[in-house]
C-alpha cells in the first residue's frame, strides 16, 4: 500500500517537472472551476445550516403560540426561515378572507374575533398561496447549484482535452525520433490532466449530492408544514356545513292547467256559480 502511494507521488512529481504550457492551461482551468464550485457549495451549506436553525426557532414559536394567527398579529418575523414566509403568505390570504384586510391594524384583532368562517373555495386560495410559497423557497434554495453541476460535467471533458493534447505531443515525439525518456515525459504529462479532472470531480460531486440532499429535506419539511397548517386553518376557520337547498321557482314547477272559457265539465263547486 505504501509502495503504491510512494510510486504515485513520484509519478506526479515527475510529471510536474515536465508539464507543457497547454497542460498548465488545462490544470489552471480545473483549479479555478474547483475553487469556485467549492466556494458555492460552502456558502450554500452555511446557508442551509442557518435556514434549519431558523426553521426550528419558528416552529417552536408557532407550536407555543395560543392562536394560529398570533405570530401574524404580533408581526414577529423569523429571518432566514422558509417556514415563516410560508406561514405569513397563508395567514395574509386567510386574514383577507376573514376581515377583508391583509395587514393587521389596530382593530384587526377585534374584527377577527367577530369574523365568521370562510368557505372551502376560499380556503383553496389559501392553499394555493402556500404552494406558491413552497415553490419560491425551493427556487431560492437551489440557486447557484446549476453552476456546480456544470463544473462537474465540464471537468472530465477538460481532463480528456488535456490528455489528448498530451497524446499529440507523444506522437510528435515519436515522429521526431525521441528516446524512451522523452516519451515517458510526454505520457506522464498527458495523464496529469485526467488525474486532475478526477480530483476535481469526485469531491465536487460528493459535496453537490450532500447539499442537494439537505435541500430536498427542507422542501419536504415545507410540504409537511404546509399540510399541517392547512389542516389547522381548515378546522378552525372553514365552514363545511352544507348550504340548504333553496325552494324551486314557480317556473320550474310548471303552470297549472286552466279550463277553457265557455266549457263546463260537471257541476261547478264555486259558490258564486249557479247553473241555469
Amino acid at each position: 500500500m505504501f509502495a503504491f502511494i510512494f510510486s504515485f507521488i513520484n509519478g506526479l512529481r515527475f510529471g510536474q517537472e515536465h508539464i507543457t504550457p497547454a497542460t498548465w492551461v488545462v490544470l489552471g482551468l480545473l483549479g479555478l472551476l474547483s475553487t469556485v464550485s467549492w466556494a458555492a457549495l460552502l456558502m450554500k451549506w452555511l446557508l442551509l445550516r442557518r435556514t434549519e436553525r431558523a426553521n426550528r426557532r419558528f416552529l417552536r414559536q408557532f407550536h407555543e403560540s395560543p392562536h394560529p394567527l398570533a405570530i401574524y398579529l404580533t408581526k414577529e418575523q423569523t429571518e432566514m426561515s422558509p417556514l415563516y414566509y410560508l406561514y405569513h403568505a397563508a395567514a395574509k390570504d386567510l386574514a383577507f378572507h376573514l376581515v377583508g384586510e391583509e395587514e393587521p391594524g389596530r382593530s384587526f384583532s377585534a374584527r377577527l374575533q367577530g369574523a365568521g368562517r370562510i368557505s372551502p373555495s376560499q380556503m383553496s386560495t389559501v392553499q394555493n398561496s402556500m404552494e406558491r410559497a413552497v415553490g419560491s423557497a425551493a427556487l431560492k434554495l437551489e440557486m447557484r447549484l446549476g453552476f456546480v453541476a456544470t463544473v462537474i460535467s465540464i471537468a472530465p471533458l477538460l481532463g480528456v482535452l488535456g490528455t489528448l493534447l498530451g497524446l499529440l505531443e507523444v506522437f510528435a515525439v515519436q515522429a521526431g525520433g525521441g528516446g524512451p525518456a522523452t516519451l515517458a515525459e510526454s505520457v506522464c504529462t498527458a495523464l496529469l490532466s485526467s488525474i486532475a479532472a478526477v480530483a476535481v470531480v469526485i469531491p465536487s460531486l460528493a459535496g453537490y449530492n450532500l447539499v442537494v440532499g439537505r435541500i430536498r429535506y427542507l422542501i419536504v419539511r415545507m410540504d409537511n408544514f404546509a399540510a399541517e397548517l392547512s389542516g389547522i386553518f381548515d378546522r378552525q376557520f372553514v365552514d363545511h356545513r352544507k348550504v340548504e337547498e333553496s325552494l324551486p321557482s314557480l317556473g320550474s314547477l310548471g303552470a297549472p292547467a286552466m279550463p277553457v272559457p265557455g266549457t263546463t265539465t260537471g257541476t261547478s263547486r264555486h259558490p258564486l256559480v249557479t247553473k241555469t
